[in-house]
């Protein structure tokens, strides 16, 4: 309960995470123990929380980045938000999907929490650029929005990105589909003319 309580409330966790602790069958019947005892959430096969509670509405769901990171964690892959959703943290779609996608190195899952499902989906390396990271974010959503919106998903990306994350789009712009190289490096360009003038 010590280690759920370090991440503080709303923190997403699988066994995988206590196994440094104790062997798998032990974590299980601890894990087993403290969601009986009211103290954890079991949100899935293998998935547990120490839920946010809201004074009125309960015990709240956990945020979709905090799944899927747990899941990663499990597996040792990494993961990128993809696609409609990256668009809309950006701030470049008003659209907020059902389905908060990722695209990961790991194997493909799927978690559905009551209507809203979190889905894993296995993905070359092509399409990780940047995977964890706000640059790996821009990425996914200019290859959402694709060529037509090039120019909004710079503007917002200058204002959004640090000097790091402008230098790992930088980097990472030679990965990416041709037609996306000259849009990524002009993003990462404006931290050297910023710097320079």
């Amino acid at each position: 309960m010590k280690r759920a309580r370090t991440g503080g409330r709303g923190s997403v966790f699988t066994p995988a995470d206590f196994l440094d602790m104790a062997g798998r069958a032990a974590v299980d019947q601890a894990l087993s123990r403290l969601v009986k005892g009211g103290r954890l959430r079991r949100l899935a096969r293998g998935l547990y929380d120490f839920p946010k509670v809201h004074p009125k509405l309960g015990p709240l769901s956990p945020g979709p980045d905090d799944v899927a990171q747990a899941l990663a964690r499990e597996t040792g892959s990494r993961v990128q938000i993809a696609g409609a959703r990256a668009a809309n943290v950006l701030g470049l779609s008003t659209q907020v999907p059902a389905k908060s996608t990722y695209l990961t190195d790991g194997p493909p899952r799927r978690v559905v929490l009551g209507k809203r499902t979190i889905d894993l989906r296995h993905a070359s390396p092509k399409h990780l650029i940047a995977p964890g990271s706000p640059a790996g974010t821009v990425v996914q959503a200019l290859r959402h929005l694709g060529p037509i919106r090039a120019t909004d998903v710079v503007q917002v990306a200058i204002r959004q990105l640090s000097a790091r994350d402008k230098k790992m789009l930088a980097a990472s712009a030679v990965q990416a589909p041709a037609w996306m190289r000259p849009t990524l490096v002009s993003i990462a360009n404006t931290m050297s003319g910023a710097r320079d003038g």
